[in-house]
């Protein structure tokens, strides 16, 4: 299945690369969840400071049914995070960890309170 994505760039120009790493990480979602409807990745370069370089944020809005996710990877003190696919390796990191999460809920795997 392919699941409906949207990529959009904040204050900085796109990069074919990083558009197929984005697409390539997005596939492997499914093994989290059957059924996404919709991934939404947002990729932005906030600041320009003088010392240190740009601390990318990467925002990822997924939807499921019944549910809909915003997983905001914004670590301001993490220097990793000047390296593009380091930022998107832990935003799809944790959307796979927080899919995966609603997918046992939903399997009835998680016992309810």
């Amino acid at each position: 299945m392919q699941i409906p994505l949207e990529i959009t760039f904040r204050h900085m120009d796109s990069s074919p690369a990083v558009e197929a790493r984005i697409r390539e990480r997005a596939q492997k979602l499914e093994r989290y969840h059957d059924h996404i409807m919709s991934c939404r990745v947002v990729v932005e370069a906030p600041h320009t400071h003088k010392r240190s370089g740009n601390l990318y944020q990467v925002r990822l809005d997924i939807k499921v049914p019944g549910k809909e996710l915003a997983i905001t990877q914004h670590h301001p003190q993490d220097q990793a995070h000047e390296d593009i696919y380091v930022a998107i390796r832990d935003a799809f990191d944790a959307a796979g960890r927080r899919l995966e999460e609603i997918a046992r809920v939903e399997r009835g795997e998680v016992k309810s309170h």
